[in-house]
């Protein structure tokens, strides 16, 4: 018996021993990725950057096709590693960053916020991952490595010269992005948008579920199609969907005209039967006909009446919101309480996600990261499974694409599931489920007043 205690010291030694060789062993594999990513053009800063990524064993936990060491398997090591991974994937996986980083392409603007987020916070790595890899602790020079690199890319991705020098690096950047585009076909496209004869019984075009003079969108728990059905889910904005990396709440859509080739064949929405009904329509208009012979070679096709659509969509960019109009330098553009309720939207972590131009529609984020929202919610059905349906992958349930927040004050009711009908629930409610927060009330109305500032300019006039 008296032998044990010094048993469990030799295990304890030779334990933290092998994690220390271990991660030895990672800071030479980070070398080697360094080299081939040097060989791919990588600047200074970001080979740097690459290097304190790789070289603290963040892939471990942020990647799902990491090589774990042997010692994962180990008795409460594994348990420890466990709950770490299983942490660090609802909320972050780098995978995408790190293959960007090394082939010297645009990081997602989700990502280098993500990064600045928990540098600024000293949350990662976590102590509980400190306690088996306390090598991995970034020093403080570790730390202004990353924080300079995502200002760096912030500043590749940015119009910087259109912004105060004071907000040049901010995650929130003005919209200054417009979308080349054809303006007859923009012009025959807004035609389309508006044509009721794109549903199966001439009663619903795509403007009835996205009113351009709504907000982008009907204001109704569950969009109302052909014959009253009522489809599934709360209908997100067309305005500045031009910047989302995919389209729908799932992304099931690649672009605008994928998107516009959906509701028409949907029996909930415009139930038309075919692209041929809606052809044999369109084609019976004389002056239309006319127009898409001009335009298209093929005529009226689901192709040619699908890109039309597109090309008008990429004009719904609205700019110049009192916000834009802050972040360009006029700071009497806000209130003093919507300049706190900015402060506080960026410290309540709202801007690791909603951020960009759109301040949103670049990620597909877990719906309850630090809660279950489901669970609370109840009554689960196949649409809140979210990216999962279209990637059949465990890791996207319940993920959906993050919304734009441009213009939000509008488009009440919020989330995929409408359950959240006024702004004030909605701050509270992704305050609580997503950042583990609980605001006071007068910590929401300050957020509630930034966000009314998001409202932008559609053909010269402020949306309302």
């Amino acid at each position: 018996m008296k032998k044990l205690p010094f048993a469990i010291g030799a295990c304890v030694v030779g334990y933290l021993a092998t994690v220390f060789i271990v991660d030895r062993f990672d800071v030479r594999l980070s070398e080697q990725h360094l080299a081939n990513a040097r060989l791919n053009g990588m600047d200074k800063l970001t080979s740097e950057a690459f290097k304190v990524l790789n070289s603290n064993g963040c892939q471990y936990c942020h990647t799902r096709n990491s090589e774990l060491p042997f010692y994962a398997n180990m008795p409460i090591a594994k348990q420890l590693m466990d709950k770490d991974i299983e942490l660090a994937q609802r909320q972050f996986n780098i995978e995408s960053l790190l293959a960007s980083a090394q082939q010297g392409e645009a990081v997602s603007e989700v990502d280098l916020a993500k990064i600045e987020s928990v540098m600024q916070d000293s949350t990662m790595p976590p102590n509980l991952y400190l306690s088996m890899h306390w090598r991995s602790r970034l020093s403080d020079q570790e730390k202004g490595v990353l924080l300079d690199w995502v200002k760096a890319e912030r500043l590749k991705q940015s119009s910087a010269d259109a912004v105060a020098d004071a907000y040049k690096y901010e995650p929130v950047q003005p919209i200054t992005t417009s979308f080349p585009v054809n303006p007859a076909k923009v012009a025959l496209g807004e035609k389309l948008y508006h044509d009721t004869r794109l549903s199966g019984d001439d009663t619903v075009s795509c403007a009835s579920c996205h009113a351009l003079d709504k907000g982008g969108v009907d204001r109704l728990d569950v969009s109302v199609g052909v014959g009253g059905s009522k489809g599934p889910i709360n209908a997100p904005t067309v305005y500045n969907a031009a910047f989302n990396v995919l389209q729908f709440w799932d992304g099931r859509a690649a672009d605008l005209q994928k998107q516009a080739g959906g509701p028409p064949m949907n029996p909930l929405e415009m139930a038309s039967t075919s692209w041929a009904q809606i052809v044999g329509k369109l084609t019976q208009d004389a002056q239309l006909s006319a127009e898409f012979a001009a335009l298209y070679p093929e005529g009226i096709t689901e192709n040619s009446i699908t890109d039309a659509i597109a090309e008008f969509e990429k004009t719904l960019v609205t700019p110049n919101s009192r916000f834009d109009l802050f972040l360009k330098g006029q700071g009497d553009a806000l209130s003093s309480v919507e300049k706190e309720g900015y402060e506080l939207f960026k410290s309540a972590k709202c801007a690791t996600c909603h951020v960009g131009e759109a301040m949103g529609g670049q990620s597909f984020e877990l719906m309850g990261i630090k809660k279950d929202y489901f669970a609370d919610r109840g009554n689960v059905s196949e649409v809140d499974h979210g990216r999962y349906n279209v990637t059949k992958d465990p890791h996207d349930m319940y993920r959906f694409k993050v919304p734009t927040l441009r213009n939000v004050a509008l488009t009440a009711p919020y989330f995929h599931d409408a359950s959240a009908k006024t702004l004030e629930d909605a701050v509270d409610k992704m305050a609580e489920y997503q950042v583990g927060m609980k605001l006071s009330k007068d910590e929401i109305g300050k957020i509630v007043a930034f966000l009314q500032t998001l409202n932008g300019e559609y053909q010269g006039k402020t949306l309302r």
